[in-house]
């Protein structure tokens, strides 16, 4: 997986992102939503993230080509939650099983951390097998598990609830510097 770079999504990114994202919404049960949100869409739910400084990342290899996509976004807007991020990863299909799931989760667990984010929450749509892997092998433990939560594709869904202690986790108290933008919790840079 080395042939990848990690780094911050880009505008230009959103077309390959919403590509790979309603691939998943149409033929699988990681999202629960139904219809694949459009480019305009996912436009909005990125600025909308990256005005509030948080991490969206992307994989791109040698081409150019993005790979996959990896972002944090605040778990609920109440003040006391914002040390609580809920992670989201999506991989284009073709690569998959060959470890970019990791690299991004890693990358995006660091910009977290370096942020002073506390907790980080996984919210396993389907409770598929390859997330609860994924976020197992980065020190997620399971934390709940939501039975028939959700219905798509003519079936019951279970959601698996993973969580990880990031830095400090609770160990300490939170620097004061975390600010709130429009009512949101906002990711602070260092």
């Amino acid at each position: 997986m080395s042939e990848f770079e990690i780094r911050p999504a880009a505008t230009g990114d959103l077309p390959s992102i919403q590509s790979i994202y309603a691939f998943s919404v149409l033929n699988e049960t990681a999202s629960y939503e139904i219809t694949p949100p459009s480019l305009d869409e996912m436009r909005g739910r990125f600025e909308t993230l990256i005005k509030l400084d948080f991490p969206w990342l992307v994989a791109v290899d040698g081409s150019g080509a993005i790979g996959g996509f990896a972002y944090a976004a605040p778990y609920k807007p109440r003040p006391a939650y914002q040390w609580l991020v809920e992670d989201s990863i999506y991989l284009a299909q073709d690569m998959r099983g060959k470890g970019l799931g990791s690299l991004l989760l890693a990358e995006l667990i660091g910009n977290c951390e370096q942020a002073g984010i506390r907790q980080m929450l996984a919210v396993i749509g389907g409770a598929a097998a390859a997330s609860v892997a994924l976020h197992r092998k980065h020190g997620f433990e399971q934390c709940g598990f939501i039975k028939a939560s959700g219905h798509k594709h003519g079936r019951w869904l279970d959601t698996v609830l993973m969580q990880r202690s990031l830095g400090e986790g609770s160990q300490s108290e939170p620097q004061p510097a975390q600010r709130l933008v429009g009512g949101a919790p906002g990711f602070f840079k260092r």
